[in-house]
Parts: C-alpha cells; sequence; structure tokens
C-alpha cells in the first residue's frame, strides 16, 4: 500500500508541473492587455470604443446563428482535430531560405506564405503582414496548418516593418513576435495591441498604435489603419479589447490595400472613394459561413469589395492553411477564381513562397493543377 501511494504521489506532482507548464505557455500565448482604466482614459473619445464595456466596437454587430451554420458542428473540439476538409497531400511551395531575398528589397514585389502572411517589398523596403509560421492556437495541438510555411521563422530575412491587422492567434504568432523583437524592426498595429508585444520584448519606441483613419509614415511609405467588421481577442476573457484594421499602404507609385479580416459592409466603398484606387488588394477570401455571416467574406463579396475600393487586381490572402470555417480546403479560391473572370478582376495566385512582381509575374491556378477542380476533401 504504501509503494501505491508513493507512485501515486509521483504521478501527481507529475501531472502538477505538466499542469503549470502548460498553464504558463498558455498564458503567454496570450499576451497582456492595458486595464479597463488605461483603455478609457486614451479611448473615451472615440466613436467606436465604448466606456461602459471597455471595447472596441465594430461598424455592424457580428450576428450568430447557430440553425445556419454550415459543413458540420462548429464546437471547439474540431481544433483539436485534423481536418476532414484539408487536402490530401502537401501543397506545391517555393521553400525559402535568407538567400533568397534581394538586397536591397524590390520597388514591388510579393511573396505569400500561406493564410494571411504576406511579404511585401515597396520602395526597396521590405513589410511582413500578419506573421504566423506555425498553427493558430496558444497549443501547439490547436488549430493545425495544412502543411509548412514555405519559410521557417529562423530564415526570415531583414524586415524593415511588420504590420498587423489584429490580435487572433492566425494573424499573430507570440513565438515570431519574441523571434523579431530585438532586430530594430518597426511595428504597425491597431490600437492596443501594442501592450501584446511589449510583453513579448518588442520596444515600446518601435511600436506605432492606429486607430481608424490614422497614419503613419515610414520614409516614402504612408500606412493609413482603416475600418474593419470583424472582432479581435485571445481568450474569452479579452474580446474586442484591442482593435482590428485594414489598411491602405500608400509607396511612391503604388497604392495597396489589405482588407485585414472583415465581413461585407460600406465602410469599403468609404474606404475606395477615399484612398482609393488601388494598384493591387491582399483580400481575405476564407472562412465564411452562413452562421456568422458578417465575420468574413463570402466569395460574391470578396468581388464586390474589389469593387468598392476601386482595384483590379488583387491577391487572395487567408486561405490554404487553416480549416476555419467547416468547407472544403479550395472550394473558396474557386469560387473566387470562376467570379473573378467574370467581373474582369485579375487574380495573382502565386504558390506558396514564389516571388511575384504583380501585373508582370504570370501566375496559375497552381491548385487545380495539383489537386483537380474537383477535388474537395482529405482521403485521411
Amino acid at each position: 500500500m504504501r509503494k501505491f501511494f508513493k507512485v501515486a504521489l509521483w504521478v501527481f506532482i507529475i501531472l502538477l508541473i505538466l499542469a503549470g507548464g502548460i498553464a504558463y505557455h498558455v498564458n503567454e500565448q496570450l499576451g497582456s492587455i492595458n486595464s479597463l482604466d488605461e483603455r478609457n482614459a486614451k479611448y473615451a473619445g472615440l466613436s467606436y470604443y465604448s466606456v461602459e464595456t471597455g471595447e472596441f466596437i465594430s461598424p455592424e454587430k457580428l450576428p450568430f446563428y447557430p440553425e445556419k451554420t454550415t459543413g458540420g458542428d462548429p464546437g471547439f473540439a474540431r481544433f483539436l482535430k485534423t481536418s476532414p476538409y484539408a487536402p490530401a497531400h502537401p501543397f506545391p511551395k517555393n521553400k525559402l531560405s535568407k538567400s533568397d531575398f534581394s538586397e536591397p528589397p524590390s520597388d514591388f514585389a510579393i511573396y505569400w506564405l500561406g493564410h494571411s502572411t504576406v511579404i511585401l517589398e515597396l520602395d526597396g523596403k521590405r513589410i511582413l503582414f500578419d506573421p504566423v509560421f506555425k498553427n493558430a492556437g496558444p497549443l501547439p495541438i490547436i488549430t493545425r496548418r495544412y502543411d509548412d510555411s514555405p519559410l521557417q521563422r529562423k530564415e526570415i530575412p531583414e524586415i524593415d516593418l511588420v504590420i498587423l491587422t489584429h490580435d487572433h492567434y492566425d494573424h499573430l504568432e507570440t513565438a515570431t513576435i519574441k523571434y523579431l523583437a530585438d532586430k530594430d524592426i518597426h511595428f504597425i498595429v491597431p490600437l492596443e495591441v501594442g501592450a501584446r508585444l511589449e510583453g513579448w520584448g518588442v520596444p515600446k519606441e518601435n511600436i506605432a498604435e492606429l486607430g481608424w483613419d490614422q497614419e503613419t509614415t515610414f520614409d516614402s511609405i504612408i500606412i493609413t489603419a482603416l475600418p474593419g467588421i470583424h472582432y479581435s481577442g485571445r481568450s474569452n476573457s479579452d474580446r474586442n479589447q484591442t482593435l482590428w484594421a485594414s489598411y491602405a499602404i500608400k509607396g511612391k507609385d503604388k497604392n495597396i490595400f489589405s482588407s485585414g479580416d472583415t465581413g461585407y459592409g460600406k465602410h469599403l466603398k468609404e474606404i475606395g472613394d477615399q484612398y482609393g484606387p488601388f494598384d493591387m488588394a491582399f483580400v481575405e477570401i476564407d472562412g465564411w459561413n452562413n452562421g456568422w455571416p458578417l465575420t468574413h467574406l463570402f466569395p460574391d463579396q470578396v468581388i464586390q469589395l474589389c469593387k468598392d475600393v476601386n482595384t483590379k487586381m488583387m491577391l487572395p490572402t487567408h486561405w490554404g492553411t487553416f480549416d476555419l470555417a467547416l468547407h472544403p480546403w479550395n472550394e473558396s479560391i474557386q469560387m473566387v477564381t470562376d467570379k473573378a473572370e467574370e467581373n474582369d478582376i485579375e487574380l495573382v495566385t502565386p504558390v506558396m513562397g514564389e516571388k511575384v512582381i504583380p501585373g508582370v509575374t504570370p501566375t496559375s491556378n497552381w491548385w487545380e493543377t495539383a489537386y483537380g477542380k474537383s477535388e474537395k476533401t482529405s482521403s485521411r
């Protein structure tokens, strides 16, 4: 009996240590936020901030219709499983290392690295958007990628500027921010996201926080944060306590729009009228569901966004990496491609890691070539 209790005690101690380690890791992934009093003192006059709740306010309320949810059970447990909607085999990709990037950066070029992670070279500067190189959750087993990133974190080239659209795990990765923190990189983020970055080691002086319609300048490039219909947060207790944003990025000769995550709304036409026309738009195309109609763009709304913001060229983002909305991995890109052809919108669709000069470098419907247009779900 004494031996049994001794073994049980050791098992308990080991489990306690494991639980403590997991709790510490998860807490580190969450990051820091400022207190309600601090937020109220700074943002009381903003039309899109509530002092009563301490939350930023979306231009339109995000409804949830569980009875209209399509594609299966939307419960959290699905994020722990291998997605039944994943591709059957790894994607074609162009694997990258630091030596594959030119010095100095190009005047205009892009690399799509999967989901919303994009490297934009503009006016000889290198800008990294929403850097996520592993999975999209606070633990490695949560929301796993379909396939590896074409660029590993240790091979990230010299970066001048990081632009973050919001703090969801599929857009803001703790380990990557920590890796970049001591490299004298400038960060542009929506309001209150800066506190998370500071907690992960980014110097405060390297962070520019922007509210909607506020701008900052980095050499020849003007970056303006713009509205979106979405939400923020990294846990159940911090929803909407940080802001989210789309961006206009204006260089010497090129004007770029990055949609971030957004539902469709009148804000897009207003952005086009005030900040367009755009030479190129990075637009999220995946993650839509009838059960949450304003969280992301439906395929037809992707095309309408292009018309509203006045762009004829679009890089589809927010697809091909994570199962976020219970539909086959290639459904969104195929629907958007078909609708873009009907509406004279030029798509730029590189394989992951491929360098392209929009309007110059031809791209293809590689998902059709590699998998066939009819493939819908994984065979696993």
